[in-house]
C-alpha cells in the first residue's frame, strides 16, 4: 500500500474537521441562500437538517450536513 502523499493526508484532516464543524445561522443561509423562515419550515417539514443545540438561547448546524444537503440538491437538478 503507498503512503499517503502530504496533500491527501492535508485533504483528509480538512474533511475530518468538516464533519465535525458546527456553523451557525448566518453560514447556512450563506450556503443555501435560503431565508430563516425556509429554512425552519424545512426543518419542519423534515427535508433540511435540523440544527444542534448548544446551550438554552444557542444552535448550529453541523456543516457537513448542509453541504450534503446542497449537494443532494444539485444532483437532484442535473438529473431533472
Amino acid at each position: 500500500m503507498a503512503k499517503p502523499t502530504l496533500p491527501q493526508l492535508q485533504q483528509d484532516c480538512k474533511a475530518e474537521l468538516a464533519r465535525r464543524r458546527f456553523i451557525k445561522l448566518a453560514k447556512v443561509k450563506d450556503y443555501t441562500s435560503l431565508s430563516t423562515s425556509e429554512i425552519y419550515r424545512r426543518i419542519a417539514a423534515g427535508t433540511f437538517p435540523a440544527q444542534v443545540t448548544l446551550g438554552p438561547k444557542s444552535v448550529a448546524w453541523i456543516e457537513s450536513e448542509v453541504l450534503a444537503w446542497c449537494d443532494d440538491l444539485a444532483a437532484q437538478r442535473k438529473v431533472a
